[in-house]
């Protein structure tokens, strides 16, 4: 993926991506957090967000489409279902990555640990009728 990226404009999550930068990438202790960077389905522009994640195994991180509990899926989760590859950067490592949605079992799995991990979520699932999705990330020379 080459060229300019543009940072979420959410002035929360631009200052949450600028913390990450500042921090070597741990702006919030005790929580993990990377950056995504995605391809915009309709412009086609590269498109940075800051995240929490959880892993699933040595490899596999689980990041977790809550939109804040909002009706409608994030513009990052639209992005990666149009176009799986992404980067990923996790500390000061920058990596390709692939992601996908979790399947279902896996989602019934892996719904406990990011409860676990960001307690909110057991909230957002509950302010919507949308099934908030789990997507499974893995670097690209590791196959999904």
């Amino acid at each position: 993926m080459t060229g300019t990226v543009h940072d979420n404009p959410t002035p929360w999550v631009a200052d949450h991506i600028r913390r990450f930068e500042e921090t070597g990438g741990r702006p919030r202790p005790g929580v993990n957090d990377l950056l995504l960077t995605t391809r915009g389905r309709k412009s086609g522009l590269l498109r940075r967000t800051a995240l929490a994640y959880i892993r699933d195994d040595e490899d596999a991180y689980v990041l977790t489409a809550s939109n804040g509990g909002a009706d409608r899926h994030p513009a990052w989760y639209l992005n990666l279902l149009a176009s799986p590859e992404v980067i990923l950067q996790v500390g000061a490592d920058t990596f390709p990555a692939t992601a996908r949605p979790a399947t279902a079992a896996e989602s019934a799995r892996l719904w406990p640990a990011v409860v676990a991990a960001m307690p909110s979520y057991a909230t957002y699932r509950t302010a919507t009728t949308r099934e908030i999705p789990l997507v499974v990330v893995a670097p690209a020379s590791r196959a999904n």
